[in-house]
């Protein structure tokens, strides 16, 4: 079985400080129990673990007392939850144990930020420390992949993506089934458990739409009109979609000048995997006509990660005019604009003249299957 060091696990280490919570966020099956658990081999110190699915572990928590807690705790000073989201009022009490228990270093992790944001973020605010936590990235896949061979995988995560255990799977149909089960069981899973959403046809159809979508504006007047839902529904969706890790929402870019669109944004999978299930085609690359979507998903996805697991800051766009020049991919980092364009195959792409004339100090690259590599570094 190959295993594959997380980029996270050594700035997760350095975090994990006296009297500080550790948060990891990521989706269902993304890794976030495994790498904590090695994270904590590593520190060889006793850790109390506590699941904040277990009923049994809310009952424990309930009563929000300093001496409850160090009953609870007793030695430890390592204390790990997992599935935090799951715990009523879980900052308040992770912040009672940080400011009263001298010594104590938390590490918590949840499958969705809805809760851990919410109830967590403002209590703990100084005194945590968020990662989010994606599938396999590119330069993970490095330690086992070399230069001549990873055009063909890619070929592959660009049709079944990069969840973990995919590695564990060499057969197609045994993938395809993988995926099939995480949307359905996993996925919407986490989403219908709140604001009382009980429609998941509804939220399958938007995912099906937006998947049809990649690299294009979505209107959500568009969606709601298609779904027979209210347009402020179709934002809520949108909105739950991505705190729970299965989309990814770019902004258009613009320094107000009248030629640029910037009402609609553009939605893209985090996994390609997970965008081909919901569409069911897993046919490959070769048979397919909509690779540039799917080139342009997975760039995207792979930025994302490159810039968390970089702590790298960088606001993200695309760029588009009424005269319909474009650029996929905007980012304003440093005080510069860096533009970036996506094709599988093609080497040069020309310059957006409304680009160069509004913004003549930026710079301006083709990302393809020959130079990906280098973009990711």
């Amino acid at each position: 079985m190959r295993y594959l060091v997380r980029e996270l696990s050594e700035n997760i280490l350095k975090k994990l400080q006296s009297n500080k919570v550790v948060i990891v966020f990521g989706a269902r099956r993304v890794g976030k129990t495994v790498l904590v658990k090695e994270i904590l081999d590593k520190i060889e110190e006793p850790v109390l673990i506590l699941n904040g699915e277990d009923i049994n572990v809310h009952d424990k928590l309930v009563v929000k007392t300093v001496e409850n807690y160090r009953q609870i705790l007793g030695s430890y000073k390592l204390l790990y939850i997992d599935e935090a989201q799951k715990i009523p009022e879980i900052g308040q009490k992770l912040k009672l144990m940080i400011d009263e228990i001298d010594g104590l270093r938390i590490i918590i992790s949840g499958s969705s930020s809805f809760d851990i944001s919410r109830d967590a973020g403002e209590p703990l605010t100084g005194r945590k420390y968020s990662f989010n936590l994606y599938a396999f990235s590119e330069r993970e896949y490095n330690q086992t992949e070399n230069s001549i061979t990873k055009v063909d995988k890619i070929r592959e995560r660009m049709i079944f993506g990069n969840y973990p255990e995919l590695l564990h799977l060499p057969d197609r149909q045994d993938k395809i089934d993988y995926l099939n089960e995480m949307v359905s069981s996993y996925l919407l899973k986490d989403i219908l458990v709140y604001e009382n959403i009980k429609n998941s046809q509804k939220i399958f159809n938007l995912l099906r739409l937006i998947a049809f979508q990649i690299g294009g504006e979505v209107s959500m007047q568009e969606l709601g009109k298609q779904l027979a839902i209210s347009k402020n529904t179709v934002e809520k969706y949108l909105d739950l979609l991505s705190k729970v890790y299965i989309l990814h929402k770019v902004e258009g870019f613009s320094r107000n000048l009248r030629k640029e669109i910037t009402k609609n944004s553009r939605w893209y999978f985090l996994d390609n995997g997970i965008r081909n299930a919901v569409i069911a085609n897993f046919n490959p690359i070769e048979s397919r006509n909509d690779i540039g979507q799917l080139w342009e998903n997975y760039m995207i996805s792979e930025r994302i990660k490159f810039q968390e697991y970089k702590r790298l800051s960088s606001n993200n766009y695309f760029w588009r005019t009424y005269e319909q020049q474009e650029i996929d991919w905007v980012e304003e980092r440093g005080g510069q604009l860096y533009g970036y364009e996506f094709k599988w195959k093609e080497n040069k792409a020309k310059v957006p003249t409304q680009w160069k004339n509004a913004y003549p100090d930026s710079s301006f690259e083709v990302i393809n299957r020959n130079n990906f590599e280098i973009w990711l570094k």
